[in-house]
C-alpha cells in the first residue's frame, strides 16, 4: 500500500531537489553590459570634451534626490537601466565605463548622450557604438586577466547585453542633416542604420555574448522637442517624419532580430514595443498616474521644447514644473524617472503583447530561479507582436 508524503518528507525532498541543482552564479549576479545613448548614459558624458546638450551633470537633473547630486543622467532621477540592474538585483548599478577606478566584475555602462549607432552621428562629441565596443573589448581583456579565460568566457556569455541606441542618427544625423537627405532615401537610411547595428550585434556575439535586450525606438516626433517643431503644432499632432522613420527602425530591428535568432546558435533576446507602450502614455496619461503627457517639466517654449533645461545652453531661460512624476517628460528630449520605472518593470516581466520573445527575468535568471508561476504564464513567450 502506497505510504502519502508527510509534509516533512515534502520538506526533504525539496530540499534535496534545490541542493541538487547546480548552482551557475553562486555568490555572484548575471553581469549587465549596457550600450547606448542618453536614455541610458550614467554619466560617461561627464568625463570627455563636449557641448552642454550632451551632458546632464548639473541641477536640475537628478532633482528627486534618489542621488546625491546630479549623475549624467538624463532624468530627474535614475533611467531604466538602473531599475533593471535593481530588479536583477545586482550588488550594484554597473557604472560608467570612464568613471576612474570603476569595477567591472558585475558589469558596465558604456552609454554617451547623444551618440549614434553611425560614427558621423555627433562625431567628435560623443562615444559612438563602435568606440563604446571598443571599450567592452578593453574591459573584456581585462577580467580575462583577472578571472582566468575559462571563468571569464563563462561570465561573458552569462551576461545580459542591453542596447538602447538609435534616437540621435535619426533625428540629428539626418532629419538636421540636409546633405545626408540628399544621399539616402529614408528607407535607405533606416537600412544603413540597421546594417550597422546589426554588425555591432554580431561583434559582441563573436565576442561571448548570447542574451540581449534592446529598447526600441519611441515615438520620436511626439518629443517635446519636435512637438514644437511640427507644422500643424498642436496637442494631438506630432512630427510626423521622426515617428514614421521611428516606425520603420523598430520594424525592421524587429526582422533582423528574428533572423539573427535562427541564425546565431545560442543567441535570445527581448525586444520591446516601446513606440505603442509609450504613445498610449501620451495620449492618455491618467491611466498611468500622470497629468500630463505632452509637455516637458523642465524647459522653455512650445511644450517645453526648446532645451534649456539647466541654463548650462545658449538659451539660458527654463522652467521647471512642481512635480516630475505628474509628467511623462522630463525634459525637452528625455522621459521622467517614472517613465523608466514603468518601463523597466514592463521589459522585466510584462506581457508578451510589449516585450518578447523573452523578457529580461529570464535572461537574468537561470531556470532553476524562476518560479513556477512565472514559467507556467508564459513558458514560451512566442507570442510578441506589435
Amino acid at each position: 500500500m502506497a505510504r502519502l508524503i508527510s509534509h516533512m518528507d515534502y520538506f526533504i525532498i525539496c530540499v534535496t531537489l534545490a541542493l541538487s541543482i547546480p548552482c551557475r552564479v553562486c555568490g555572484t549576479a548575471t553581469p549587465f553590459f549596457i550600450f547606448g545613448d542618453s536614455t541610458v548614459d550614467p554619466g560617461n558624458n561627464n568625463y570627455i570634451n563636449t557641448i552642454p546638450e550632451y551632458q546632464a551633470n548639473y541641477k536640475p537633473y537628478g532633482l528627486n534626490g534618489f542621488f546625491e547630486e546630479p549623475t549624467g543622467r538624463f532624468s530627474d532621477g535614475r533611467v531604466i537601466v538602473d531599475f533593471i540592474a535593481e530588479y536583477a538585483k545586482l550588488p550594484v548599478i554597473p557604472p560608467p565605463f570612464l568613471q576612474p577606478s570603476a569595477e567591472f566584475i558585475n558589469g558596465v555602462n558604456f552609454a554617451s548622450g547623444g551618440s549614434g549607432i553611425l560614427p558621423e552621428t555627433n562625431q567628435g562629441q560623443v562615444i559612438d557604438l563602435q568606440t563604446q565596443i571598443k571599450h567592452f573589448e578593453e574591459v573584456q581583456k581585462s577580467l580575462t586577466e583577472k578571472l582566468g579565460e575559462a571563468k571569464a568566457n563563462e561570465l561573458f556569455s552569462e551576461a545580459v547585453y542591453f542596447i538602447s541606441i538609435g534616437s540621435n542618427d535619426y533625428l540629428g544625423g539626418y532629419l538636421g542633416n540636409p546633405k545626408m537627405q540628399e544621399y539616402y532615401a529614408p528607407e535607405g537610411y533606416v537600412g544603413l542604420v540597421i546594417g550597422n547595428l546589426t554588425q555591432a550585434i554580431q561583434v559582441l556575439y563573436e565576442k561571448g555574448g548570447r542574451k540581449f535586450g534592446f529598447l526600441s525606438l519611441s515615438p520620436l516626433g511626439c518629443l517635446p522637442a519636435l512637438r514644437a517643431l511640427s507644422p500643424k503644432a498642436n496637442e494631438s499632432v506630432c512630427f510626423k517624419e521622426a515617428c514614421a522613420l521611428a516606425q520603420a527602425h523598430n520594424s525592421a530591428l524587429k526582422f533582423i532580430l528574428t533572423s539573427l535568432e535562427h541564425i546565431l546558435r545560442g543567441f535570445k533576446y527581448c525586444n520591446s514595443n516601446f513606440y505603442d507602450w509609450l504613445l498610449d502614455r501620451i495620449n492618455n496619461p491618467s491611466k498611468y498616474g500622470f497629468k500630463d503627457g505632452v509637455n516637458a517639466c523642465c524647459g522653455n517654449g512650445p511644450y517645453g521644447g526648446i532645451f534649456t533645461c539647466g541654463g548650462t545652453k545658449k538659451v539660458t531661460d527654463y522652467q521647471l514644473c512642481d512635480n516630475a512624476d505628474d509628467f511623462v517628460w522630463w525634459d525637452s528630449f528625455h522621459p521622467t524617472e517614472k517613465i523608466h520605472e514603468q518601463f523597466g518593470q514592463a521589459l522585466w516581466n510584462g506581457p508578451p503583447s510589449s516585450v518578447g520573445p523573452y523578457t529580461l527575468q529570464h535572461l537574468f535568471l537561470s531556470k532553476e530561479e524562476l518560479t513556477i508561476a512565472d514559467e507556467v504564464d508564459d513558458p514560451d513567450r512566442q507570442n510578441f507582436h506589435y
